[in-house]
């Protein structure tokens, strides 16, 4: 078996070290991979990344199979290319990527197809966005229509909030949304040919401070527990969200396929879409492969429903010095080979030095143990090990779960 992961980030790292515990021989590579996923297979360098050079890729290596970790080559098409060279690939089309790519098609989509969301109004430009205000009560949730790494969503808790956050992001369509109340859930489903499978539900932490305060980041740890959900509310998000989606973009000409991320918030009235992602989520993977006790290719070749261990998987991301603003890179990392922990490599480069921050979030260090509190506690310690100057991370990953579980 020959496996391409398409990616260089912690998601793509756990992915590939889940692949690499497989039974079935495996010889796995990773473009561009980074220096923790070349501890199991090969890493290959693009200078000008593209659909159709991912499929040159795929096919020097006779690939079998190949997992897309990032949204931004999905929304670029990448599985289009590959299927039209008959290459199997894991993940939606383009057209069916919009979920992600678009927050203004995703909006409407769920507005079509009866899919429970906030109200929302969508506008063409930030004046318009200033004066769809006037139809919401503060805190309001503005989003940017595009892609933006996870960072494309401001918390506005007054006007003048609002106008820096518009401020700060690109220019284009925005979305302008009520502020839901609640508690938010990462729900991540598999999409193949035949069946839709649920994974077990995670919790990101976006904001870049504990308590959930500062401003967004792509995520600053997760953690994967089977008591975030119980069954009867699995049940729920399946029948309310998940298919509904699956047969929406079906009757809408875009079958999909890959991982189907459902961002939601529980509220009093049940679960409500806030985004959706087309592929996993980072730094949801790291703990869902952690927690994971099946063959991830089984799951992926033949549709598998996966296994799971009862002990709960906490990750907790370690940022550069300035994330998620401007950033410092180039620090020496040190102390990861005295971790009793499994350290996904995010942002980091190999030099002369040593192993160096490269990026804006650095290393997901991941644990688990009999008991949340356990599994925290491993995490933690394994934390508390490792060096850079500038380190960053919160401290509460996986409180709320405690607090909910007293």
């Amino acid at each position: 078996m020959k496996t391409l992961v398409i990616g260089g980030g912690g998601r793509e790292h756990a992915i590939v070290w889940k692949l690499a515990q497989s039974p079935v021989p495996n010889r796995i590579s990773s473009v561009p991979g980074n220096p923790g996923i070349a501890l199991h297979g090969e890493c290959i360098t693009l200078s000008e990344p593209s659909p159709k050079a991912y499929l040159v890729i795929a096919e020097q290596l006779q690939a079998d199979l190949t997992v897309v970790g990032p949204e931004a080559p999905l929304v670029d098409g990448v599985v289009d290319v590959f299927r039209e060279a008959g290459k199997r690939i894991i993940g939606p089309t383009a057209k069916a990527a919009c979920l992600e790519g678009s927050k203004v098609f995703s909006k409407r989509f769920m507005e079509r197809h009866g899919i429970p969301t906030a109200r929302a109004v969508t506008v063409p430009g930030s004046s318009q966005a200033l004066e769809a205000l006037r139809q919401f009560t503060f805190p309001v949730v503005l989003k940017y229509d595009g892609l933006a790494a996870g960072k494309g969503v401001i918390l506005a808790e007054n006007k003048s909030e609002a106008e820096k956050g518009l401020a700060a992001l690109p220019s284009g369509q925005y979305v302008v949304e009520e502020y839901l109340v609640g508690e938010e859930v990462s729900f991540i489903a598999f999409v193949h040919e035949n069946g839709v499978i649920p994974l077990e539900a995670t919790q990101d932490h976006k904001a870049i401070f504990d308590g959930d305060r500062g401003p967004n980041t792509g995520g600053m740890g997760a953690y994967c527990d089977g008591r975030i959900l119980s069954g009867s509310e699995t049940g729920e998000i399946m029948e309310r969200v998940i298919l509904p989606t699956v047969e929406g973009m079906k009757k809408e000409g875009a079958p999909f396929t890959g991982f189907l991320y459902a961002g939601l918030m529980i509220t009093d009235e049940g679960p409500k879409v806030l985004e959706y992602n087309v592929r996993l989520g980072d730094p949801e993977a790291q703990a869902l492969m952690h927690h994971m006790d099946s063959d991830l290719m089984e799951t992926l070749l033949e549709g598998a429903v996966p296994r799971w261990r009862p002990e709960p998987s906490v990750c907790v991301v370690l940022a550069a010095h300035g994330y998620p603003g401007k950033l410092r890179i180039g620090d020496l990392i040190t102390g990861i080979e005295k971790c009793e922990a499994t350290v996904f490599h995010a942002g980091t480069r190999l030099t002369e030095r040593g192993l160096e921050t490269a990026g804006g979030r650095v290393l997901g260090v991941t644990a688990s143990g009999p008991t949340l509190q356990s599994a925290i506690d491993n995490t933690y310690a394994a934390v508390r090990r490792i060096h850079f100057d500038g380190l960053q991370y919160r401290t509460d990953i996986g409180r709320k779960g405690l607090a909910r579980w007293a």
